[in-house]
Parts: structure tokens; C-alpha cells; sequence
């Protein structure tokens, strides 16, 4: 049941595909011809783009001759030197081909704003097929071009303005323009879109105003730190000559499985949804930026191919091992075959390479979610009982193989992890008692508790994949006097469930953030409404205060202290029981394509390795021409280390050094 957190930024803030700057796409000729007659693709190039800026708007306000006044105007821009690119995209890169890979679930729907829409896979799509005003560095996470060329902050802190690109294009051929952000805004500020953490986030500003063509002022309502950062990198832009007319609830009826048109490298086809059982994406040939330096060698693939195996990882595996998807990657459901199918042909003689690579990403939060609005769980002494009756040590050996780490906060593994929780650990002991305090002291004839007359019965919806780890925790409960009674469930059925608040107990896996954004997850007053992450009914005045208080903490020093005391208070509030994290970020492929030195980018995510793959990698011919003799051979390839370490390794300091020193 993974899900990514609309808390803003998700993954639009790392993706490199965002980025831009100018220059040209040329690879080898020879690799290029090879390329072509093994890829079967047919690309989207309806367009012959015109570049440059409309001669009718002045350059004071983003027309011709902008970039020679810009500094005169207090706009900055961002031009990385040569040792950076390599972050960006590597430079052997070559476009062609296709890839492909196995997804468990076919999402609600496609679109990337409105109910249903904060699926991982949402933002996967959104983040190859729209693009924000701005992306961010892959290193030292700074503000990089995308949509908009030059950006402005005014001293008020508050005000903000963007001059966008004008060779930006829509894939009908449409250029970008500031009015599309506006309707953009008017839309996700629309409430019956039906996402209510949209509303809390972008609420924050007042309309924003095309002062021209391309030239968008943006007025926050409050200080605070966030809002460029919001309003830069976690905004797709959808074109105002689509949408602009519609409302949140016209455009959920009109958008579910196809999309506006986007202005980023990929288009979504029409004719490659095929409902509950596939999708793809295909390489816009005519992608306006597709020569900027730092998109260059990003979006290599001319063609995606996501096919539905729904529920059932395993199965996913197996395909993946016959050669029908080109890469996996190992979770929790697949740790054993990770640790202990290590004998096939396929990966002994190298056709099949495993890594283990160790990011710098986020890890997310797993674990079993209360809901506190209702009995049994509006009593902290109950939801604590459950948290000590969970043996995690005993499942994280037994079934994950020491593969895992116990999490003790929502922020493992970063920076903003307060080191002083406390680390609840099994005690059944303690857990009987903390129940007996709450009233569950007597047992009927089955050995289940009772309370005024009551068992304690819970229901809890689960996909099927995950019965083998919950199973284990159901008998530990069962010995406390507890029935937990599993009903097996589709994951879009559970993921209703939990947005409606129709559930007691729900297991979830949330993607982290790399930039925490508490208020649209702990919020009050999201507590009792539909269609957000705040699916507990959590509610602290004290956590509300601080998010207020993070909104204007501007010092870096202050941003940790503050998160580290709201994660002290939601452990404390035992409003989920939390399970694990991985060591490191495993994942398998045919040996068929090029990737950086690195693998993954720097800030990669368990939630998003797919969407890194999709990213910066790309189809070798000479590789996949190896592969293909190897097999009808027999013959062995070279097999690669498992473990990298890169970025554990790398030295951010002389990094830094020597791009400010150029």
C-alpha cells in the first residue's frame, strides 16, 4: 500500500528531468543507427517549435533581450559548470529504446491534481509527463531552471516572481505562459477537486498575476520559508487553454485516465491505456528543452511500459526472471529471494546484475495506522498495547533475513530524526497491563477480552501480499486477547477505505520528504476530513504551533530542532504502529543498460527508484546485443559489484569547493 505524502515536495523536487539549460543532443552516430532499428517505437513529434520570445513583450517583462537586463533586474538564474552536469544526466546517455517494468496496481486514475491522485505512480507520471517553474540540483538541492528561465525573490520574503521560458511548450504545441500557472492555481484552490491539503498548501498565496506573457508574480499571504519552495518545484503546470475553464469537479470528470497536456519529455497516449492491465509513456521527440545541458541525458527512453501484476509481488518476480520486465526491485514481500535466489542462470553467468545502493533519500514511514477518532483506538493506552505487541526484532530475522532496521521515527535516517524517542520494542507484559488500565481486564470462553460486555474484535483490510508479515502479529494479539480479523482486500479498495475514514486498523507505507512538511500530515484541521494524509485524526495543539512556528524558522539550525520536537510528540502519540527501513536500496536488471557511476541519484527514495531509473538511465545497443548472444549461447557476462557506496563516499565539501571556486 504505497502511497506518497502530497505533503510537497514529492517526488517532482528530485526528479532531473525538470531541469534546464541550453545546449545540443547529438550521440554517437553509429550507436544512434543501432539504437533506432532496436527500439520499434514510434515517437511523438507533431511540432516544429519556434524558439525564442514573442518581439511584442518588452524584456523588461520577459521578451527579447531579458537575458542581458536580467542581473540589472534582480533576477538569478542558475548555469552549472562542466563538473556538475555529470549529476544531472550522464554524458554517454543515448536515447532509444524502450523499458519495461511490472507495477502492482492500476492507479485510481492518472491525473496529477484531485482525489485519488497521490498515488506513487501519480507522481511518477506527473513528474516525466508535466514540469514545475523550477527543480533543484541533484546535490547541493539549490533552485535550477525548468519552465521558468530567471527567478526573484523580493526582500519582503514574500513575494516572489518568475520569467518563463519562452521556448516552453505544451505537447499541443502551445506555449507556456504565466497565465497557465494562474489557472493552474485556480484549479488545485478549486475545492471539489477533493484534496484538501492542495487547498492548506497552495491557500498559502494570493492569486498569482501574469504581469505578461511571461513574466508571473506570486504574493505569499504569510511569511514563510516554504512557499518559494512550494510554489517553485511542487506545482505541474497545466495549460490554462485546457483547463482553465473548468472546475476541480468538471476537471475530475473530464481527466481520469488521459491527461492535459504536459510540457514535459513524455506524453501519455490515449492508445496505450489499456485499463486495469497496462499503460506506457512515450519520448516527445519535439520536448522543447530536449538540448538544455541538464536535460540533455535524462528521459532517455523513447518508450515506458508499466504492466499491471495487481497484489501479487511474487508473481512480478517471476517475470521479471523470465525476461518480461527489464528491472525489479526488492521490498519487503521480496527480501527472501534477495537474500536466497541467488542460483538461477540468468544471474550467474551475469545476465541478471543485483545492487545494493545506498542514497541519501528519505525512507519513508511504514506500519500500521489507528484510526483515533473511534473506539478502540481513541485510548492511547490501547494503541500503545499494540505497539508493544508487535515483535518486530523477531519478524525483521526471521522473515527479512537482518535485511531491515526497526524505525523509531518518521524521519529515519535523517537529519531530523530526534535521537532522544523512545524505542518501543515488544512487551507483552507491559502491553496487558496498559490494556487492563483501559478497561480490558476479564476474558470470555474463546479467551478474548471483553469490556462492558464487548469483545475486543478488530477488522483490519489487507491486500493479500502482505498476509505473511501481518499473520505473525495477529497471533501475538490473539495471545493478549485480542481477535484481529484480516478481510483481504484490493489495494484501491483500501485506499478508499482509508480516505474516507472508513477503517479501524490500516497498514500504509508513506514515501518520505526530503524537505519535511509536517502541516499536511498532522494538521488539526485535517483531522476529520476526507481525501488527506492526516488519515489517524491526529490532533495537537502543540504540533500546530510548531508548524507555525517551522513556517518562519528560516535557520536551517531551527528547522531540526523543530521537527525533532514534532517527532517526539507523534511517537508519543502511538497513532501508528511503525515497522522497518532497508539497508540500502536493492534492485535487479537485465544487463542491457547504461546507468551512471552512481546508479541512483543522490537523494533517491525507496518510493521513487523506479521513476530514478526512468530518469537517468538508458538503453545500451551494444549491451543489449552482448545479452542477446549470451543467452543463445550460453556464455557468461562479467558480473558487476553489488554494493555501491558512492554516495556514502563522496566528498560533498571538495565538491563544493570546486564548483564555487570555477
Amino acid at each position: 500500500m504505497e502511497k506518497t505524502r502530497r505533503g510537497f515536495p514529492t517526488a517532482l523536487l528530485g526528479c532531473a528531468i525538470l531541469l534546464a539549460c541550453q545546449s545540443d543532443r547529438r550521440g554517437d552516430e553509429e550507436l544512434d543507427r543501432l539504437a533506432a532499428k532496436t527500439r520499434q517505437v514510434s515517437l511523438w513529434r507533431q511540432y516544429d517549435l519556434s524558439a525564442g520570445a514573442d518581439s511584442s513583450v518588452p524584456a523588461e517583462l520577459g521578451g527579447p533581450g531579458f537575458e542581458r537586463i536580467a542581473d540589472s533586474l534582480g533576477f538569478q538564474t542558475y548555469t552549472p559548470s562542466p563538473e556538475e552536469l555529470p549529476f544531472f544526466g550522464d554524458p554517454r546517455a543515448r536515447t532509444g529504446g524502450k523499458i519495461r517494468l511490472v507495477v502492482t496496481r492500476f492507479p485510481l486514475t492518472f491525473r496529477p491534481y484531485g482525489q485519488h491522485s497521490n498515488y506513487v505512480e501519480n507522481s511518477i507520471i506527473a513528474s516525466l509527463v508535466y514540469e514545475t517553474l523550477l527543480g533543484v540540483h541533484p546535490i547541493t538541492r539549490e533552485f535550477v531552471p525548468a519552465v521558468a528561465s530567471h527567478w526573484k525573490i523580493l526582500p519582503d520574503r514574500m513575494t516572489f516572481l518568475y520569467r518563463i521560458d519562452p521556448n516552453a511548450r505544451f505537447s499541443d504545441g502551445k506555449p507556456v505562459t504565466a497565465e497557465d500557472v494562474v489557472a493552474t492555481w485556480r484549479l488545485v484552490m478549486d475545492e471539489t477537486i477533493l484534496e484538501p491539503s492542495l487547498q492548506l498548501v497552495f491557500g498559502k498565496f494570493d492569486e498569482p498575476k501574469a504581469l505578461s506573457k511571461y513574466l508571473l508574480q506570486v504574493r505569499s499571504r504569510t511569511l514563510n520559508w516554504r512557499n518559494f519552495l512550494y510554489f517553485s518545484v511542487s506545482l505541474p503546470i497545466l495549460p490554462a487553454h485546457v483547463i482553465g475553464n473548468l472546475t476541480g469537479k468538471e476537471f475530475l470528470e473530464r481527466f481520469q485516465y488521459e491527461l492535459p497536456p504536459g510540457s514535459g519529455e513524455y506524453i501519455l497516449l490515449p492508445q496505450d491505456v489499456k485499463k486495469g492491465t497496462s499503460y506506457a509513456l512515450t519520448r516527445r521527440d519535439d520536448y522543447w528543452a530536449r538540448d538544455y545541458p541538464m536535460n540533455r541525458f535524462v528521459g532517455n527512453f523513447d518508450r515506458i511500459e508499466f504492466v499491471v501484476v495487481k497484489d501479487n509481488p511474487l508473481l512480478a518476480y517471476e517475470m521479471f526472471k523470465k525476461g518480461d520486465a527489464d528491472f525489479f526491485i526488492f521490498g519487503t514481500l521480496t527480501t527472501e529471494h534477495w537474500v536466497k535466489d541467488t542460483a538461477y542462470e540468468a544471474l550467474q553467468k551475469g545476465w541478471i546484475q543485483k545492487r545494493r545502493v545506498y542514497t541519501d533519500g528519505p525512507v519513508g514511514t511504514m506500519g500500521f495506522a489507528f484510526n483515533m477518532r473511534k473506539a478502540p483506538f481513541d485510548d492511547i493506552r490501547v494503541r500503545k498495547a499494540f505497539a508493544h505487541l508487535l515483535n518486530r526484532e523477531a519478524l525483521i530475522q526471521e522473515l527479512l533475513y537482518n535485511e531491515y532496521e526497526p524505525m523509531d521515527s518518521y524521519h529515519a535516517n535523517t537529519v531530523y530524526e530526534n535521537p532522544n524517542n523512545p524505542k518501543v520494542r515488544y512487551n507483552p507484559e507491559l502491553a496487558q497491563q496498559l490494556l487492563a488500565e483501559a478497561g480490558w481486564r476479564t476474558r470470555n470462553a474463546q479467551g478474548i477480552l471483553v469490556k462492558e460486555g464487548k469483545p475486543f474484535v478488530v477488522e483490519m483490510g489487507i491486500p493479500k501480499a502482505i498476509e505473511r508479515f501481518v499473520t505473525p502479529y495477529q497471533q501475538e494479539l490473539r495471545k493478549a486477547g485480542i481477535d484481529l480479523q484480516l478481510k483481504f482486500q484490493d489495494p484501491n479498495t483500501l485506499w478508499r477505505n482509508a480516505m474516507e475514514r472508513n477503517f479501524t486498523l490500516f497498514f500504509v507505507n508513506w514515501t518520505g520528504l526530503q524537505t519535511p512538511n509536517p502541516e499536511t500530515s498532522l494538521r488539526s484541521e485535517l483531522a476529520d476530513k476526507n481525501d488527506n494524509n492526516n488519515i489517524e485524526g491526529f490532533k495537537s495543539a502543540r504540533v500546530d504551533q510548531l508548524c507555525d512556528m517551522y513556517d518562519t524558522a528560516f535557520s536551517r539550525e531551527a528547522q531540526i530542532r523543530i521537527i525533532r520536537e514534532i517527532d517526539s510528540i507523534v511517537m508519543a502519540s502511538y497513532k501508528n504502529v511503525l515497522l522497518w527501513y532497508p539497508r540500502g536500496l536493492r534492485i535487479a536488471y537485465w544487463n542491457k543498460f547504461g546507468m551512471p557511476e552512481y546508479v541512483l541519484p543522490r537523494f533517491t527514495q525507496a518510493g521513487f527508484v523506479d521513476l530514478a531509473i526512468l530518469s537517468t538511465w538508458w538503453y545500451d545497443p551494444e549491451r543489449a546485443r552482448q545479452l542477446a548472444e549470451a543467452r543463445r549461447t550460453g556464455k557468461a557476462l562479467p558480473r558487476e559489484p553489488v554494493e555501491v557506496r558512492y554516495w556514502k563516499q563522496f566528498d560533498e565539501a571538495a565538491f563544493l569547493a570546486q564548483i564555487r571556486h570555477r
